[in-house]
């Protein structure tokens, strides 16, 4: 048959100028394109062999690229199942009309009529673009094919200019060959050199690494290689094999490929959904957190998503909350709905039960990590602890998987992390709480004056230092085990028994009623420091302390507002003494022999400070304080 020139369907000239110059973000994806439709073709030809004998492959199924730098010609070859000269027209004469969806087509109506039970191969195009994705880089494209069983091939071509010719042609064996004939140097500026062999291995490293056919490369007047028959490809997407049959050694060497990250995982996870769609998933928890966990818009490594083992994108935050963005790692989907481009995700159901999944998946691989090897798991806390209590701010996450994970300083040891569950079920019968302390380290935490009531009696509180803590404390966190949240620095505490309660009840009336006038002598001293002067009930060895009214922001939590340089408001602290401590009893004597004895104001600003500091706040005037001290000092010698 002569040869014939065709035009394009559907104002393609049109469609290949926006597909050319606004489809993909990156030019590099024309050869991922083409290699998944190579592997594509030989996927048809292996099932197709199954059934037919006469389009078996002695040999091995194999993708090769061919680079020419002097003529500037880059080739994909297979030798899969080829076109014939109606699919050539069909298949090629035509934007978005995929020849793998043609062929899932027939199939499924040959199935049906033949009751065959064959499993259908996984073929990865979906619209039929990518081909014309060569001609990002190429001014002309060529197809060389033939049909497997066809005496003879077919011959394409076009310039993307709005039309293309066919012509029957030879080809010794069945497959096809992709001729791109790059653009010329005037556009060097804006494209890589696709005939070099760094370029080309680099592009299917990212890309195509892991399709299931070796990929092999011939750069024509180039230096022979001494590993010129290596593929460029692993082809080791150990993802899709069974969990018992891959060793640690493998998981290991995985990991480090895909996240970049040198050091062995802490552990890993296993994810399959299966039902009315199929995803895979081998996701890492690495041991170490990296530099950029802190400052997402620097991090480039996460969960990679691939369709069918081609690389779609390498950093799908769509697929894992921001609280577990330390989880490395792939996921393959049989059929995820992508965007013409492959770019982006759609948003649909498909993505939000990937999620799901891999989320339970996680956290259920942590919670087991905690429960069998603690010391592994304190370190893993160490490391992402801080990142992973950011999921308390998400009304939309399961909050308790969160708190069954959380490890925590407490009175109950001093250096020892413990579980929320082991709080349980070290608190009294009738506790009802957890009494918890936020401050700005743990050395604070620890020697803080609103913990000696809670000591005498026995009872544990939670001691917090990280950032995170004061914004998920101060949403009013949900009860976990029927358990509320209160902190022991804000509001009154009332601890003990109801009989304990008032009793001591009465007791404080009557310590009020003595107290009077030196409380308010130093509420005088400190009026403009501070909202309120009382007695306290949760001292018993420090003079005073600093307490915040039930609701108001705690010190930590507006240094964060002055720092993000948004308005702070102005809270004042109230200030609690305690009339058992000798000091205050003195000054109580000191007010009743001389009520307008200047030195009780100044005593007053002494324990405000001194409580400040206890707090780990900074006293407002650091000078006036020092001078204050030295006079003390001065008047004791």
């Amino acid at each position: 048959m002569s040869s014939e020139s065709h035009e394009f369907q559907a104002e393609v000239k049109q469609l290949l100028d926006l597909m050319i110059h606004s489809l993909y973000s990156n030019r590099d994806v024309f050869l991922r394109e083409l290699i998944s439709n190579a592997s594509d073709a030989l996927d048809c030809r292996r099932f197709a062999g199954l059934t037919e004998t006469s389009l078996q492959l002695d040999g091995e199924y194999a993708i090769r690229l061919v680079a020419d730098p002097e003529k500037r010609t880059l080739s994909v070859e297979d030798n899969g199942i080829g076109m014939t000269r109606d699919e050539v027209v069909s298949n090629l004469g035509t934007i978005a009309r995929s020849g793998a969806v043609e062929f899932l087509a027939t199939l499924e109506a040959s199935r049906k009529s033949e009751g065959s039970g064959e499993t259908a191969p996984e073929l990865i195009g979906q619209f039929g673009v990518g081909f014309y994705a060569s001609f990002m880089v190429a001014e002309r494209v060529e197809v060389l094919t033939r049909h497997a069983g066809a005496p003879s091939g077919v011959h394409w071509e076009s310039g993307g200019d709005g039309s293309f010719t066919v012509s029957d042609a030879e080809r010794e064996t069945s497959g096809t060959t992709i001729t791109l004939h790059l653009r010329s140097s005037e556009d060097e500026n804006e494209l890589a050199d696709y005939t070099n062999e760094w370029v080309l291995r680099q592009i299917v490293k990212r890309y195509s690494d892991f399709v299931a056919y070796p990929i092999r490369l011939e750069v024509e007047g180039g230096e022979t290689r001494e590993n010129a028959d290596e593929p460029l490809n692993s082809m080791k997407a150990i993802w899709i094999r069974p969990a018992g049959e891959v060793d640690d050694d493998e998981l290991k060497e995985f990991y480090k490929h895909v996240s970049h990250d040198w050091n062995d995982p802490l552990t890993h996870v296993w994810a399959r959904i299966e039902g009315t769609f199929e995803a895979r998933g081998l996701l890492f928890v690495p041991s170490v957190a990296p530099f950029d966990l802190y400052h997402r818009e620097m991090a480039h490594r996460g969960i990679q998503l691939y369709v069918k083992r081609v690389f779609i994108m390498d950093e799908c935050r769509e697929l894992m909350p921001e609280y577990l963005r330390f989880v490395k790692g792939v996921v393959d989907a049989e059929d995820l709905s992508l965007n013409v481009s492959r770019e982006m995700l759609q948003q649909d159901a498909q993505i939000v039960t990937i999620r799901t999944h891999l989320v339970k998946k996680v956290t259920e691989s942590l919670l087991a990590l905690r429960r069998d090897d603690s010391e592994r798991y304190r370190e893993f806390w160490e490391q992402f602890g801080p990142v992973l209590k950011e999921g308390l701010l998400d009304l939309a996450e399961k909050r308790e998987r969160i708190y069954e994970l959380m490890l925590c300083a407490s009175t109950h040891h001093e250096s020892q992390l413990t579980a929320l569950d082991d709080v349980v079920e070290r608190m009294a019968d009738d506790q009802e709480t957890f009494y918890y302390l936020s401050s700005p380290s743990l050395e604070v935490a620890r020697s803080s004056p609103h913990l000696e009531a809670f000591t005498a009696r026995g009872i544990e509180v939670l001691l917090f230092a990280d950032p995170i803590d004061e914004l998920w404390l101060k949403r009013m966190p949900p009860e976990y085990r029927d358990k509320r949240w209160q902190s022991i620095d804000e509001g009154e505490i009332d601890l003990g028994s109801a009989r304990e309660k008032e009793k001591a009840k009465e007791e404080r009336k009557d310590e009020e009623d003595a107290f009077k006038g030196l409380i308010a002598r130093l509420r005088a001293g400190v009026q403009n420091d501070v909202k309120e002067v009382r007695l306290s009930s949760r001292l018993t060895t420090s003079p005073a302390c600093l307490v915040r009214d039930e609701g108001d922001l705690s010190g930590p939590m507006l240094e964060i507002l002055k720092q993000s340089g948004r308005e702070v408001p102005d809270v004042k602290p109230i200030l609690e003494i305690n009339p058992e401590h000798p000091l205050v009893e003195r000054l109580k004597t000191l007010h009743e022999e001389n009520g307008d004895d200047p030195r009780v104001a100044e005593y007053a600003q002494l324990l405000y400070g001194q409580a400040m500091l206890a707090d780990g706040g900074r006293v407002d005037d650091p000078v006036e304080f020092s001078r204050r001290v030295t006079e003390l000092m001065l008047a004791a010698l």
